[in-house]
Order: C-alpha cells, then sequence, then structure tokens
C-alpha cells in the first residue's frame, strides 16, 4: 500500500500561539508542519510526528500521516517510538556519571573491566580505552553490519552474542587512528558499567537519568518485551524488493542493547537533551568531555562521547544523536539557548537523502 495516497495532517499546540498583529494579517505557513507534510508526500514515510521547544519553554506538538496503513488510524500526538541509537547517549551519561565518582577512567583500558574478552584479528582490550568506546575511534567491527534484518523481529540476543559476531572479523583500523562509527562500542560501554555497579544498564539508566528528570514516557524495554506500552504509530520495514511496508512495531531491540534498545517520545528525548546541555546529570569536567568531539568526515557535524554536533543554517551548532531501528527512526536535539526539536519517522528511509531530508526539518524547526 502506498503510505502516502491518503494523508492525514494534524497539528497541535501545548502553550498558547502568538496572534497576527493585525486581525487582517494573513496566518505565517508553519514552516515544520510543511517539512512533516513533504516527507509523507515526497518521501513516502507512512507517518511523522515532531516535538518542538522554544527557548521560552513552550512546545509544540506535530503529527502528519496514519498511525497505522492498514486501519488509518490516526497519528497518537507525542506517540512513543523506538528511538534507536538516542540510546548511546543515555548509556554515555551513565559512564560518564561512574567516570564523575571515580569508579571509571575514561582513558583506561577496556581491559580493566572486562579482562580478556575483547580479542581478535587486531582486536585488543589491552590497547583500547573506555574513551575510544565512547566516541567511536577503536576501530571495532561493528556487528549490525553483519546482521540479517529482515530475521531479526523475533530473535533475542544477549550482549556477547553480538560481539561474538563482531569479534570474527578484522578490526577496522588500530585504535585512536581514525573514527567509524561501531554500535559495538557501546555494547561494551554497558557492560563496563554492569561490571562496575553490579547492575544491569538497563537499572542503571532508569535510577540515574529517567526517574531523576521525570521521563515518564522514556523506558529500557526488558529482556522478552517486543512491544510498545503506550500509545504509539506502527513502525516499518520496506520490502527491499517490492517497496511493500512490512508492520516491524512488534520487535525485539536486544540487537540495539545499550547501543539502540530504548523507547521514549519526541517530548521526553528534547527534555531529556535539554537537561543533558543545561548541567542537570553531568559535573562540568565531565560534560565538557562529552562535548570535545572529531569530525565525522566532510559532513561538518563531529562526535564527542556519545553526543553528535550539527551545525544550523541560521549559525552556530546544535547538540544530540537520533537513531534508526527497523520500524523508526528519529532526528534532533538542541542548542545551549533552550531550543529543541526531536524528529521520529515510521520506517527508516531507505537512503541517505531520505534521512537528510529528516534533518533539514530539524534544521528549519530549530531556524525558524
Amino acid at each position: 500500500m502506498a503510505a502516502a495516497a491518503a494523508v492525514a495532517v494534524g497539528v497541535m499546540t501545548a502553550g498558547t500561539a502568538l496572534a497576527p498583529s493585525t486581525a487582517a494579517a494573513a496566518p505565517r505557513p508553519d514552516t515544520v508542519q510543511q517539512g512533516l507534510n513533504a516527507l509523507v508526500r515526497d518521501d513516502g514515510l507512512p507517518a511523522a510526528l515532531a516535538s518542538v521547544q522554544g527557548r521560552d519553554g513552550r512546545t509544540r506538538t506535530y503529527t502528519t500521516g496514519v498511525g497505522d496503513v492498514t486501519t488509518r488510524a490516526k497519528v497518537p500526538v507525542d506517540g512513543q517510538v523506538r528511538i534507536g541509537s538516542n540510546t548511546k547517549t543515555f548509556t554515555a551519561v551513565v559512564v560518564l556519571q561512574l567516570v564523575g565518582e571515580g569508579k571509571i577512567g575514561l582513558d583506561e583500558p577496556v581491559e580493566s573491566y572486562l579482562p580478556g574478552l575483547v580479542r581478535g584479528d587486531g582486536i585488543d582490550g589491552r590497547h583500547t580505552t573506555v574513551r575510544q568506546l565512547l566516541q567511536h575511534t577503536s576501530g571495532l567491527p561493528d556487528y549490525e553490519g553483519y546482521l540479517d534484518e529482515p530475521s531479526l523481529q523475533h530473535r533475542y540476543f544477549e550482549p556477547r552474542d553480538l560481539l561474538d559476531i563482531a569479534f570474527q572479523h578484522k578490526a577496522d583500523f588500530a585504535p585512536g587512528a581514525s573514527f567509524k562509527y561501531s554500535s559495538t562500542n557501546y555494547v561494551l560501554a554497558g557492560l563496563v558499567v554492569q561490571k562496575v555497579t553490579g547492575r544491569p544498564i538497563a537499572e542503571q539508566i532508569d535510577q540515574r537519568i529517567i526517574k531523576p528528570l521525570g521521563l515518564r514516557h522514556t523506558y529500557y524495554p526488558a529482556q522478552g518485551d517486543r512491544t510498545i506500552r503506550e500509545a504509539h504509530p506502527q513502525g516499518y520495514r520496506k520490502d527491499a524488493a517490492d517497496g511493500h511496508l512490512i508492520d516491524f512495531t512488534e520487535l525485539d531491540p536486544s540487537a540495539g542493547g545499550a547501543a539502540g534498545q530504548m523507547i521514549s517520545t519526541n517530548s521526553d528525548v528534547n527534555q531529556f537533551f535539554t537537561a543533558l546541555l543545561g548541567g542537570r546529570l553531568l559535573q562540568p569536567a565531565q560534560l565538557a568531555q562529552m562535548r570535545t568531539t572529531v569530525p565525522i568526515g566532510d559532513s561538518g557535524a563531529a562526535y564527542g562521547l556519545g553526543l553528535i554536533s550539527r551545525p544550523l543554517s541560521c549559525g552556530g551548532v546544535y547538540w544530540g544523536h537520533g537513531g534508526d531501528i527497523p520500524g523508526y527512526e528519529t532526528r534532533g536535539g538542541a542548542t545551549d539557548d533552550g531550543r529543541a526539536v526531536n524528529i521520529a519517522v515510521t520506517t527508516v528511509p531507505p537512503d541517505a537523502a531520505g534521512s537528510e531530508h529528516v534533518e533539514n526539518v530539524v534544521d528549519t524547526a530549530l531556524c525558524r
């Protein structure tokens, strides 16, 4: 079914919209809504949702498309979605909190915490540091590149299953020699947290971040939980052969683990990044380390410790992450002056151009 054949468009505003300067003034077109509509109309995405927080703290939430391509149900306003690799920022925050507590050393080798685990062709935990894990400069191969995505929907993985897949392959480069994104790094970071605290990463994220910030719609799914708890749009995977949309809403997210397992809403993700940049989660020294970046190719973006900076067309940068997991893509972040945007779409765009279109709407929302 063509997702864009019939588009239901809606916008809900929390807070008070600014009134026109005169009674006769025509309302200004909402560029965020227009951008979301184009994602559904032109990119063929089933639905798009957004939450936009202004400098004044007021939030606007948006929806477009359909929440279910079969029933044509409406998109739930600020519905829950799988946030994929935004999970990496949560994991990095926990690691950096433990650094601040003197329990983890950023420049300590992974071997200090997980002796004998990180081994392979060009792979050695004795020469790979915690910092290199968080900044993707470890050279460790990415297990995700060796997974058969269509078969993942109902398969459960232990973290060490994912590492076994990764470590069958040669290292991409010597530790510290370059940057290359690899979810293997964050599966290991989650295990470092578990070893140091004696508790699972899911519990540490909940106790150290979710509960203190009051993120009521955010959680790390428990082992075996394939559902999304609250109101949500359905998530879809496009069949590579014919483009048919396959419902991937029910999914075992264990292939993401500490690198990509979490569920949240756009508004909660905005609250998380705003609190992080505002110094509510990390001590100044650790936040400064998190914001110390290496370039991501020639894109203009740069990667810190679980945090990405991207340039804005109106000047300056915003800080966030983003994530892809079968069924959902999320993009967004926050600025130092309190603006925040997060956008979710209900299938991963099939090419880089589609994801760039989502990021362009983020830029529009932050710069308007």
